[in-house]
């Protein structure tokens, strides 16, 4: 009888076309899939992710589901797939669930971080881990801009023309920077219901545009309304993007969040 695993991974994206599985080079889908079928002898398991990550995004915590051919423990399962995996894909958590549960289809909300580091010179450690920005920023005008967007909104201007979406309202819930003092580094930090392709990059870079002086404070505001992508920020480069947090609902709500999530689009 098949079981199904909820999966919470973390993983370097340095050397990955992204999550999902590609023609054009190998996906932390992938090597998850191709573990998979190292433990089961040939048989072919396909993971179900709470959502894509682009080349060069890392997570700490992203979330799979698949169903497995037979009963394993939690901790049996989680140790056979990191023997198997690379070392830059750990599984850090393995949770029996039922049927009904579905990784992309049943979250609540999501949790992104994007580190930013500061000064004339990058640390060579830091250089696939930070965007790198040499300029002074003004934090109190970067957190005040980022209120400007929580609640819900059309997200239009901060989405990449590429998205597929038709629904590009979301709801954030937070929007912050802080200054880490240790590592001279900005960590933005987002939480929302959804998030559109590339839309925290382009939130991240439009942001230190306001930082630098460039733009003024209410700027995310007035392309809120605009949306139009052409007048917004640059795109911030995918390393310093970390996909935190997947936060679900109870089993009682599953039916409902899943043709809902479904309905509006909101998986990444």
């Amino acid at each position: 009888m098949k079981q199904r695993y909820k999966v919470t991974l973390a993983y370097d994206g340095t050397n990955y076309v992204g999550f999902q599985r590609q023609i054009n080079g190998n996906s932390i889908q992938a090597e998850i899939e191709k573990a998979l079928k190292k433990m089961t002898k040939g048989l072919s398991i396909a993971i179900v992710a709470s959502g894509r990550t682009d080349s060069g995004v890392h997570a700490k915590g992203q979330v799979i589901h698949f169903d497995y051919p037979c009963q394993l423990e939690e901790h049996s399962l989680k140790q056979a797939l990191n023997s198997l995996l690379p070392s830059d894909i750990r599984i850090c958590l393995v949770e029996k669930v039922s049927q009904l549960f579905h990784a992309r289809y049943h979250t609540c909300q999501k949790m992104y971080h994007y580190r930013v580091s500061l000064g004339d010179v990058q640390s060579p450690f830091l250089s696939r881990y930070a965007l790198h920005h040499r300029y002074s920023v003004d934090i109190s005008k970067m957190n005040e801009a980022l209120g400007d967007i929580i609640g819900e909104h059309d997200f239009t201007s901060f989405c990449s023309t590429k998205s597929d979406k038709d629904n590009k309202v979301r709801c954030i819930k937070h929007a912050s920077v802080e200054y880490d003092e240790e590592h001279n580094e900005l960590v933005f930090v987002f939480i929302g219901d959804g998030f559109l392709y590339n839309m925290v990059r382009i939130l991240v870079g439009t942001t230190l545009q306001i930082g630098d002086g460039l733009k003024p404070v209410h700027e995310l505001r007035r392309l809120l309304e605009a949306k139009d992508r052409r007048q917004a920020g640059p795109t911030a480069l995918a390393h310093g993007l970390y996909l935190m947090r997947v936060d679900y609902k109870a089993p009682e709500y599953w039916f409902q969040t899943y043709e809902e999530n479904k309905r509006i689009g909101y998986n990444d």
